[in-house]
């Protein structure tokens, strides 16, 4: 399987499971809407799976969660986001 093939697997899958969990109310949604109390340790902030999912659609978490209600809307956008357009 090619490198690129994939990404765009993986990528649809995260996406995909994203839509899931913002459409129901349940553990997995507060885990990942919650925010951790305390201090963050030192050095660089670790990438979250959030910022993952606003690069790839190109909005925010928060109108893709408003999006992801929407299955069809989200759908066309997961998969605009992992089309791949080849160069000549």
């Amino acid at each position: 399987m090619k490198e690129r093939q994939l990404l765009k697997i993986i990528k649809q899958l995260k996406l995909k499971y994203f839509g899931h969990v913002v459409r129901h109310n349940n553990l997995e949604k507060l885990c990942l809407e919650g925010a951790v109390e305390g201090r963050r340790g030192r050095g660089r902030p670790r990438r979250r799976w959030t910022q993952d999912v606003a690069d790839w659609l190109g909005f925010s978490v928060r109108k893709a969660s408003i999006l992801a209600q929407d299955r069809d809307g989200f759908r066309s956008a997961v998969w605009e986001a992992t089309s791949y357009k080849d160069p000549p």
